[in-house]
Formats: structure tokens, sequence, C-alpha cells
């Protein structure tokens, strides 16, 4: 299922100069907001919670997973050099799969390990707050990976819907109104923070966990497999 060649190609289009700077900007600036939150502030459960979650969570993350997802899919979809790969004896859900792979594992590097080191910047990971948010950073990115790689495959303008996504969804409806926190990968990443943090921890979700899990599984597979099937059309289509 997983395609070395593949991986190499997309590891090279989604490290490319302009988006690697992007990449890179981001977790930066987390880093330096946290220097200087703990300067400011001293060691905070509180602020760490927030800072992580508020911000972090609900923002870097799925920013991050918009560019890893739909760069791996998107841009050779819309400049038909997708076809040349198609042409290859590969299958298409082993095309996914890497680029599936090769997606979350970008957004996990430049999400998840920064928020690990954030958290120990913060509050040196009082009450396991580092590691919890990591973890919950580092499943939401095969979520977010998932959904917008499936979005690349669906539409040309997948970057445009994925940042209306990451900033108007997850970042201020999914953090704000009840009803939709249920539909919020941040809600359900958080249930998996709130579990792995220590008892009296600030981290709380509006999703149980056992339902984060198979929403969390729902999305992840479901994207995929339905990634895999849109390349399968875009294929006949172009065989036609």
């Amino acid at each position: 299922m997983y395609n070395p060649t593949v991986a190499r190609l997309t590891w090279r289009a989604l490290l490319g100069r302009r988006r690697a700077l992007i990449l890179c900007v981001l977790p930066a600036l987390l880093l330096v907001v946290a220097a200087a939150v703990r300067a400011m502030n001293g060691a905070d459960d509180a602020v760490t919670s927030q800072l992580l979650g508020g911000f972090a969570l609900a923002t870097l993350v799925p920013l991050i997973g918009v560019i890893a997802g739909t760069g791996a899919i998107g841009p050779e979809i819309d400049d038909g050099s997708v076809v040349y790969l198609l042409a290859k004896p590969v299958g298409r859900t082993s095309i996914i799969v890497t680029k599936l792979l090769v997606a979350a594992g970008t957004t996990a590097v430049f999400a998840a390990v920064p928020v690990l080191v954030a958290g120990f910047v913060l509050n040196g990971n009082s009450q396991q707050l580092a590691v919890a948010y990591a973890v919950a950073a580092a499943v939401a990115s095969l979520a977010y990976s998932a959904l917008f790689l499936l979005l690349g495959t669906v539409s040309r303008h997948a970057v445009v819907i994925g940042l209306v996504y990451a900033l108007i969804w997850e970042a201020l409806i999914g953090s704000l109104v009840p009803g939709a926190k249920t539909l919020s990968v941040q809600q359900w990443a958080l249930a998996l923070a709130e579990r792995v943090a220590g008892s009296g921890a600030d981290v709380s979700s509006s999703v149980a966990v056992p339902t984060a899990v198979v929403l969390l599984a729902v999305v992840t597979v479901g994207g995929t497999l339905f990634a895999g099937q849109k390349l399968r059309t875009l294929t006949l289509a172009g065989e036609e």
C-alpha cells in the first residue's frame, strides 16, 4: 500500500520552497509565542492549556493540515501531471494511501512536534499537558490529512475551501457553538488529550472518548476510500 516512488515525488512537492517556508513559519510563531508567554507569566498550566488548545490545536494544526493535505495531490490534478502518475502500473489505492501517509507525516512533524516543544517551554509538561496536546495534534494530523486530501481530489478550490474550514469552522464555530463541537476534529482530538492529561488539568472536550475515536476513524478511513474512488473516476474520465 506504500509506494516509495510516489512518496518521494509527494515529499518533493510538499517541501518545495514556498510551501516549506509557510510550514516553517507557523510552528516558529507558536514557539516564539510560547517563549514570550513563559517569560512574562512563568509556568502556568491554565495559560498552557489555553495556548495549546485555543491556538495550536484550533488553528495551527488545521492550517498545516490544509497545506499538506491539499498540496499532496491538488497541484498534480490542477496542472494535469497526475495523468503521468496514473499511467504507471501503480494501484490507485496505493497512491492515495502513500500520499495520505506523507501528508500526515508532514503535518505531524510541523504541528505535533512543535506543540510538544511548546508545551515543555510553557510549563515543563506539568499535568502531562505537553504530551497530551502533542498526542491530540498527531491524531488530528491524520484526520485532517485524510479530509483535505479528499478535498484536493474533488475540488480545484481545495485550498480556499480548506482555509475557510480551518479558520471559520475549527477555530471559531467548532470552538464556540455547542452543537457544532460534535462535528469538529479539534474536539475529537481534545477528547484524547483530556484522557492523556493529568486528572487536575484544564483540558475538556464536548465529545466522549469512544465517540471521538469512532468519528476520527470514520473521517480518516472514509476520506481515504472516497479519495481513492474519486481518483479511479478521474482515470476513467481521462481515458475517455
